[in-house]
Parts: structure tokens; C-alpha cells; sequence
């Protein structure tokens, strides 16, 4: 008989070649995931050669209307439909612990038919993984119950031996600050890479019976008739950097869900379009952002403390600036060493990459480093606005989990631990109504099918090509999901983001960085989130960016390549790749560089040079230039790292960071 829900999975449509050929290439299903790197690892991708003056887009993309009809033919093309019951976009903390937990609660009161699926857009899980990382163990151990700390294998984890705030000033001098108690990790927190935590965490989801695709990049949400979100898509490959189609073109497909998971991380590209669509932000303070830009150096063992952590405030950022500096050691030899720096900050002369860079030289940094080798590097745009900015985190067919949603708690530098239970929260407020959404529907479809005549297949059979695989199922009814925004209000995220509400919107206030110290003392050591009000945010850090002509050029030093790097250098060490000759997934509009130049360059000399990490944006002075105002705008796509920070920070707002083709990025390790 056949039944409503086709449960067969993904990877059986791929053995389907003469139908669904075109998935081989969309999806390549992991098996088995590859295995952590020991402690001991050093190894790093191979260091390519970048560059910031070649494969550079040149010309404005072909309009579709100039397209050839086989070419037409090809992007109109219907796409393959899957159906499954539960769609996850995203294989950070977050995206697993929802898949975990669901299929946990399925294997427990269910069938453990429950079909699960998770989609991730690089290469593997937790290449494009990038945290500090101190966690917290509360949600892990909530996850998978345990009596040792944390439910990680030991050669992943350092637990934090001690733990210290400093201020630092240009001098060379330093003074250490009380360390509110939100942010002490001694004895009970844990030095990891996010990056290793997440190969784990896929590892426990596929035993549980969870599907997950890496290399599958998701372009576009898939709307019912009603507007309601029934489902996600996978990006066309194969388009050229013109918008021509190549002779590798593969049309994407569709996954249609029962409830789809927005995972994506800090700023995702399809939570943008669901915040926009379905207005979730009304109500509440715009997000501001931090960049993180973090390396991982393997330092000389007469400098290493296991489990040493230090958070710096002061040099090198100036007044009016929010951010600060870490240094962790853990695993075998490695120090974690990074800044986060406030996406809020006015003076478009400032480079986060070149302020990280300096923040090295200082006595406190260097006298670590030196002596020691950089073999990892990193940069993410990060969620800093806290309770005042979570949105509504469901909407017709979906949920918003972890930073899709912004549940980083600024005080504690962390956010791993609130993204792993929000997801747990989702999976149990979702699990009832996809259930019985499912069964309504096999129900209703086998009391269609009365009468009709059931056709046995037998196990060859199931080999075959089934005409039925793959189609999409009916329209339902959309579920929609308060339960669990009411989940969150009862939960410890929201008890912990409303204690720290007021800490991070205090450096905004004219009273500058020591005022801002003086009210999170106040909030975090006596008051404890028992203020009388809450500060606002009330600007888009894009709006926060003045005129050049009101600050002084600020001149960086040269990098020694020894403690201090060339951007390049970097980059090469993120192992970033995308497809030569790829369509260029940083998108303005009509492709037309020259506009954003005129519009941007004058006002603030090239901002997108300086707030990039990974030189992806430049201005190049034209062969005949007159003047320092004749130059051309060019995107050096190939060099992107995903942070996220151009769609951010970019004063005109006209860059929109969308994804490229699967597998592309960074291949982050130990990050």
C-alpha cells in the first residue's frame, strides 16, 4: 500500500540516476563523519595564494533577458522535490541539538520514523564552525545526561584552570579588574574548538537516525499559497560569474517539511528573508553585531598554562569603541588568541583585522606568542544586542534557533550553550504538532485510497525508479509554533539575557568605555538584573558610520610576519575556496560596481577594504586616474570567509551577502 509519506530517504534518491541525477551533485550524504583532529595536530590546510588585484569580477552580469531560450529553458526548469518531516538549515550547536533532540523524544514515545533532515552549506561539519570557545556545559548536559562535567570526549576539552580580566594600556602596562562572577569559568567551564564540538555532535545525531548533507548550500525559503513557509531550496550550480549557464549547470531542489529549522548562525541569508517577511522584529531593539576575528597558535610549552583564560579590555580599541581581547590555552600546546570588536563603531578609518593585529604587540599578547607559530585564523560577525533584541522566533512553517535569533550572552562572552538549548526547546515544543500533522495526513491519504488495489514491491523492486519518489505531497496546513516562544520565556536563556540586559547598551551611553565598565559593575555585582529600566538600542550599526572627513587616516604598522600578519597570510590559512569563474554571491544591485562606488567612496573612502577580514573588498585606483576619487570598486569573492560583516556594517546597505555554491568557504580547524 502505498503510503502519504514517502519515507524513503535521500540517499535512496540518489540511487535513482536516470531521474535524479542532478543530486548527486547537489547532495553528497556523510556516512560517516570525519574525525576529530588530536590534540596534538598542528596541520592546516596547505597555504594558497590570494590575491587582492586578480580573479576579480569585471563586468556587470548578463541580463536574463539576453539569455538564449535553452539557457531559459534550463533556469525554469521544475525542481526535484523531496519531502521530509522536519528540515534543519544550519550544522552549528544549534541545528544539531534541535536534530538531536528530536530524534531522541521520536526513538523514545514515537516510531522513530520521525524523518529528520540537516542541511549544511560547507564542505563538512564544522568547517565553517569559528568560536573562541569557553563553554558552558548547562545545555550539553541536558542534552545528553551525564555525571562527568561535560558529555564530551576528554581530548576535545580543557576544563578552565584560571581565569583573569586585565585592561591594558598603549604603554606596555596592564592592571587586572574584578571579573563579575557571570564570567568565571574556573573549575566548571571548558577550553574547546567549536569546530571539533559540532564533528561530535553530527556523530550522535546520525547514530540517532538523523539525515545530514553537508556541501548543500540554501538559497530561497519555499512558500504555500498562503504565504506560509512549506519548505527551503538549494542553490543552482554552475552558474558562471557573468550569469551565463555553464556546461556543469544543475538546477537545485526543494525540501518541502512539515517545520523548517532556521540554523544558519549569526546573520543567515534565509533569516533575513523570514525576520523581513513575516516582520519579527516589530516590537523590538534593532540587532547590533561584533566581529570576532580569532587565531590559533601553537606556542612554545614553557609559556603554556593548561586551562588559563584571560579576557583584556582598553589598547588597542579607543574611546567610543566596544570590544575586547582574549587568550585561552587549551589542548596540547595551542592558544586560542582573538579580539571582538562592536560593529557599532563610527570612524570608518578603523580596521578590525589591523586592530587585532596591533592588539598582538602588546607585552601581554606577544610575550606568549612569540617563539610560537600561527596555524589556524578565523573571523565571524557575532549577535551583541542581547534580551532587548531577540525577535518573534516562530512564523508560519518555521522557528528561528540559536543565532539565527541572537541568544549570545555578551557579559559571558558565550552563546554555544543558550543555541544548543534553544534548539532543545524548539525540538520539544515541535514534536506533538509535526506528529500529528503527519498522521492526520497518512489518514487522510489512506481513506483516499480505499478500495484501490495494493501493489506489492518486492526488494528488487525497491530499487527501481518509483514514479511517486520525490514528488511534493499536497499542501497543508502550516504549522505555526508559539509554544515555543512562550518555551523561551520560561526558560533559563531568557532569565540569564534579561539579568545582563542593561551591560552591553551601557558603552553606547556619552559616559565611554569607563562609564560603560561602571554600569556593568553595577548590573552584574549588585543590581543583577533588577534595574528599574532597560537601555534601548535604538540604530542599525550601518547607521553609526560617519563621514571619513571628521577622523584623522589612522596609519597601521607594517606586519613582521613573525606576531603580526599581511591580510593575505591569513586568509590563506582559512583554507577558503569558491568554484573559479562562480556567479558571485555578494550581490549588489544589478551587479553594478561603479554605482556603489559613487555612491560609497567619497563619504567613506573605502570602508569595505577596512572592515573586511578576509580582502575581499577593494578600491583600485583606474590606469588614468586624476585624482584619488578615480578608482574602481572590485569583489574579490573568492576570498570570503562567511563572517557575515559587508551585509552588516556597509553604510549604504546595498551589499547582500547570499550563499555560494556547496562545500565553498572556509575549512576551518580547531577553531
Amino acid at each position: 500500500m502505498l503510503s502519504f509519506v514517502q519515507r524513503k530517504s535521500s540517499v535512496r534518491i540518489l540511487r535513482n540516476v536516470s531521474r535524479y541525477n542532478v543530486l548527486k551533485n547537489l547532495i553528497r550524504p556523510s556516512t560517516r563523519l570525519s574525525t576529530f583532529i588530536p590534540r596534538t595536530s598542528t596541520s592546516v590546510t596547505a597555504k594558497r595564494s590570494f590575491s587582492l588585484s586578480t580573479r576579480r569580477l569585471q563586468s556587470i552580469e548578463t541580463a536574463r533577458s539576453e539569455l538564449d531560450e535553452d539557457e531559459l529553458e534550463m533556469l525554469n526548469e521544475e525542481r526535484v522535490v523531496d519531502t521530509v518531516d522536519v528540515c534543519i538549515v544550519g550544522g552549528g550547536p544549534a541545528g544539531l541539538a534541535t536534530a538531536i533532540r528530536l530524534k531522541q523524544i521520536d526513538n523514545e514515545k514515537g516510531d522513530g520514523e520521525l524523518r529528520v533532515v540537516l542541511l549544511e552549506k560547507g564542505g563538512s561539519i564544522g568547517s565553517h564552525i569559528l568560536s573562541g570557545a569557553v563553554l558552558e556545559p548547562r545545555a550539553l548536559n541536558e542534552l545528553f545526561p551525564n555525571e562527568d562535567g561535560i558529555p564530551l570526549p576528554k581530548e576535545i576539552v580543557t576544563l578552565v584552570t584560571e581565569d583573569h580580566m586585565k585592561f591594558l594600556f598603549k604603554n606596555g602596562m596592564e592592571i587586572d579588574l574584578p571579573e563579575p562572577p557571570q564570567m568565571i569559568n574556573t573549575g566548571k567551564n571548558y577550553i574547546a574548538s567549536l569546530s571539533e564540538v559540532t564533528k561530535w555532535m553530527a556523530e550522535k545525531a546520525e547514530e540517532l537516525g538523523v539525515e545530514i548533507y553537508p556541501n548543500t548550500s540554501i538559497s530561497e525559503l519555499i512558500y504555500d499559497h498562503e504565504g506560509a513557509v512549506k519548505g527551503v531550496a538549494t542553490r543552482d550550480s554552475g552558474l558562471q560569474r557573468n550569469g551565463s549557464i555553464s556546461e556543469n549547470f544543475e538546477k537545485g531542489m526543494e525540501f518541502h517539511a512539515r517545520m523548517t529549522v532556521l540554523a544558519e548562525g549569526c546573520h543567515g541569508s534565509l533569516s533575513k528573508q523570514a525576520i523581513n517577511k513575516y516582520d519579527l522584529r516589530n516590537g523590538v531593539n534593532p540587532q547590533t553585531y561584533g566581529l570576532g576575528i580569532k587565531e590559533v597558535w601553537q606556542v612554545d610549552p614553557a609559556k603554556w598554562k593548561e586551562g588559563y583564560v584571560s579576557h583584556t579590555l582598553g589598547y588597542p580599541l579607543s574611546d567610543g569603541v566596544y570590544g575586547g581581547g582574549w587568550m585561552y590555552h587549551f589542548g596540547d600546546g595551542l592558544v586560542s588568541v582573538g579580539i571582538v570588536i562592536g560593529l557599532d563603531y563610527k570612524n570608518p578609518w578603523i580596521s578590525p583585522y589591523q586592530e587585532f593585529q596591533r592588539m598582538k604587540l602588546h607585552p601581554f599578547y606577544k610575550d606568549v606568542l612569540t617563539g610560537g607559530k600561527c596555524i589556524s585564523y578565523g573571523a565571524r560577525a557575532l549577535n551583541e544586542g542581547g534580551w532587548q533584541s531577540v525577535p518573534q522566533l516562530h512564523f508560519p512553517g518555521g522557528v528561528l534557533v540559536g543565532a539565527s535569533a541572537g541568544f549570545m550572552n555578551v557579559p559571558k562572552i558565550k552563546g554555544s550553550h543558550t543555541a544548543i538549548k534553544s534548539g532543545m526547546l524548539a525540538a520539544e515544543s515541535m514534536f506533538d504538532k509535526v506528529v500529528k500533522l503527519k498522521e492526520q495526513q497518512e489518514s487522510e491519504m489512506l481513506a483516499s485510497n480505499e478500495g484501490k488495489e495494493e501493489k506489492d514491491e518486492d526488494e528488487e523492486d525497491e530499487e527501481e525508479e518509483d514514479e511517486n519518489d520525490g514528488l511534493p505531497l499536497p499542501e497543508w496546513k502550516a504549522i505555526d509554533l508559539p509554544e515555543y516562544q512562550t518555551a523561551y520565556k520560561n526558560s533559563w536563556i531568557y532569565d540569564e539575557l534579561y539579568e545582563v540586559r542593561n551591560v552591553r547598551p551601557s558603552f553606547d551611553s556619552k559616559l565611554g568605555i569607563l562609564g560603560g565598565i561602571a554600569v556593568s559593575g553595577m548590573v552584574t555585582l549588585i543590581t543583577k538584573g533588577k534595574e528599574p529600566f532597560t537601555l534601548e538600542f535604538n540604530h542599525k550599526d550601518s547607521d553609526c558610520v560617519e563621514d571619513a572627513s571628521k577622523y584623522e587616516k589612522i596609519e597601521y604598522p607594517k606586519p613582521d610576519g613573525v606576531i603580526t600578519f599581511d591580510l593575505m597570510t591569513s586568509v590563506s590559512r582559512t583554507g577558503t575556496f569558491h568554484r573559479e569563474g562562480e556567479r558571485c554571491h555578494l550581490r549588489v544591485p544589478d551587479m553594478d560596481l561603479q554605482k556603489h562606488k559613487e555612491i560609497s567612496w567619497s563619504k567613506y573612502k573605502g570602508i569595505e577594504q577596512r572592515f573586511c577580514p578576509a580582502g575581499v573588498y577593494e578600491y583600485v585606483p583606474k590606469t588614468d586616474a586624476k585624482d584619488e576619487n578615480d578608482v574602481e570598486f572590485k569583489i574579490n569573492s573568492q576570498n570570503c570567509i562567511h563572517c557575515k560583516t559587508c551585509d552588516i556594517k556597509v553604510p549604504s546597505q546595498d551589499i547582500n551577502w547570499t550563499v555560494p555554491e556547496g562545500g565553498d568557504g572556509p575549512k576551518y580547524q580547531m577553531t
